[in-house]
């Protein structure tokens, strides 16, 4: 019973180790350049006020939908 568990810790370990070689051997040193607003062009989602306004939209609709309109 001692053996198996021998045997079953040194393959974990053996494949962990395997693991971590392949995990570390898919790592890739780019240098990304990444460029924001640079431009001054804004999208329209940008917007705070969109954002805003649109909130408030799905909110009226949302009591719109789940008012209770049962009459007594």
């Amino acid at each position: 019973m001692k053996a198996s568990t021998n045997l079953k810790l040194a393959w974990s370990t053996v494949m962990l180790f395997l693991f971590n070689i392949v995990l570390f051997a898919q790592e890739k040193k780019v240098d990304v350049d990444v460029n924001i607003g640079k431009d001054n062009s804004s999208q329209w989602y940008a917007n705070p006020i969109v954002w805003v306004i649109g909130g408030a939209v799905f909110i009226l609709l949302l009591v719109a939908l789940l008012r209770n309109k049962s009459k007594d």
